[in-house]
């Protein structure tokens, strides 16, 4: 189930389709990390929060994967990162990626059940992080995903 600020704000996106992709990843991401959900800036969901640190002593909190709704589709925000995600992305669709992010214009563009797999990745892949760190550090420190 996904919060009440969520489900508000993907009602405010004016495309159906959109939204329908929006209240769909939503529910996937609070499957995957047992979260309803927040809206953390005007159009970004987060679902998961953990807390990151860097070398130069900067540190906050961040979701572990969420998604903007935007006119050109859906960024995904995987906090993992890409880097050794190869064999899913692999048999994902059409999307493009950023360091930390999936472009993706249309749910239908993608296998779900692959997306999932990316999420639920990325998900135990912050959590391994954290347990081994004590926090996430820097993108470029992040250590490479182990299958427990």
């Amino acid at each position: 189930m996904i919060s009440r600020d969520v489900d508000a704000l993907i009602d405010t996106l004016p495309d159906p389709t959109l939204r329908d992709d929006s209240r769909a990843l939503a529910t996937l991401m609070a499957e995957a990390t047992g979260d309803q959900g927040e809206v953390w800036s005007a159009k970004m969901v987060g679902f998961g929060r953990c807390h990151y640190r860097y070398p130069t002593g900067r540190e906050g909190d961040a979701s572990k994967v969420g998604f903007s709704p935007t006119s050109r589709g859906l960024t995904i925000y995987l906090l993992s990162g890409m880097a050794g995600y190869d064999d899913l992305l692999g048999r994902l669709g059409k999307f493009r990626t950023g360091v930390v992010c999936l472009y993706v214009r249309r749910l239908d563009d993608v296998d779900r059940d692959v997306l999932r797999q990316v999420v639920d990745r990325s998900v135990r892949h912050v959590d391994q992080t954290v347990r081994a760190l004590g926090a996430l550090p820097r993108m470029s420190d992040m250590p490479p995903y182990v299958e427990e």
